[in-house]
């Protein structure tokens, strides 16, 4: 069994390595970046020293995995040409700043059809990502995560079958994995507060599109009911899924090195993100699977 790897998003204010230091400076070992300003379709040329600030102090600091999240503008299911094609141009730039940062995985909302149906949205996905793989060939480490939404309004990617689909679709598959988002597979109707609602949603990971693709989690509780379609996160055990959705994903050891990162509120001083990986690493059974740091914060944490 691996150390689980158990971090958050964080700021690249300052450079995108500094992301690297406020995931260190609460123990965690693992993190998540925009590789550039998210509300933005471009971004600003590539700092080397910045790279090579990252590449080194990645080990240094005792992170041991980074993942990117794409701009929230990309719409590869866009029926619109000029939307589309500005996505596909934004996700390709995506997974190039990416792959020169060394980060293997960016996590992609797959796209909204905006009214012209499921099924042409999901083609529209995949003819756009064979464009964009065809286009960096150098690219092949860098994966591009599906997430699983929420279902809200005319978002794709709502199902594990959907996320299937799309998949099914794309020329090289290797070059696509899955990000599982608890807020939204709740949200979208999946019950993870009952043993039995979290063996189905299981089955039907495994059933769809098989377990080994799923490559990354967010972690984060549900503002919103079950099969709300609402989309609002919210801190670890204090909204509807509680903390019994997150006990029986953290001790399943089919996801044993699937890191797993929040997405929940928080202000600068990351005093939210301490105690929402206080309240994860208490419901680790086996404590020799928590990161050292995170367990002494953990142990404080009770304390107080």
């Amino acid at each position: 069994m691996a150390v689980l790897k158990l971090g958050t998003h964080m700021s690249i204010a300052g450079g995108v390595s500094k992301a690297i230091d406020r995931a260190a400076s609460i123990q965690s070992n693992a993190v998540q970046v925009f590789t550039k300003n998210n509300r933005q379709w471009s971004g600003p040329p590539i700092d080397e020293e910045d790279v090579e600030r990252w590449r080194e102090q990645l080990p240094a600091q005792g992170v041991m995995y980074a993942v990117s999240h794409a701009s929230y503008l990309i719409n590869l299911a866009s029926p619109d040409p000029t939307i589309w094609e500005k996505s596909i141009r934004a996700h390709k730039d995506e997974l190039q700043r990416a792959h020169i940062y060394g980060i293997p995985h960016v996590v992609l909302h797959p796209g909204a059809h905006t009214g012209s149906g499921e099924e042409a949205g999901i083609a529209r996905i995949a003819t756009a990502l064979n464009t964009i793989h065809a286009q960096t060939p150098d690219c092949t480490d860098t994966l591009t995560l599906l997430e699983l939404m929420a279902g809200q309004g005319t978002c794709l990617g709502k199902s594990f079958g959907q996320l299937r689909r799309i998949i099914e679709q794309v020329e090289d598959p290797s070059r696509v994995a899955v990000c599982v988002d608890t807020c939204h597979a709740f949200a979208a109707g999946y019950e993870l507060r009952t043993a039995e609602g979290y063996a189905a949603m299981m089955a039907e990971i495994a059933a769809e599109i098989g377990l080994d693709k799923v490559k990354c989690w967010h972690f984060n509780d549900s503002k919103g009911k079950l099969d709300s379609r609402l989309d609002r996160h919210w801190h670890i055990g204090e909204g509807e899924i509680g903390l019994q959705g997150f006990r029986f994903i953290l001790n399943d050891l089919r996801w044993d090195g699937v890191p797993m990162l929040l997405e929940t509120p928080k202000e600068d001083d990351l005093f939210d993100d301490i105690a929402n990986l206080a309240r994860l690493c208490a419901l680790v059974e086996d404590k020799t699977r928590v990161p050292p740091g995170l367990l002494v914060g953990q142990s404080k944490s009770s304390e107080e």
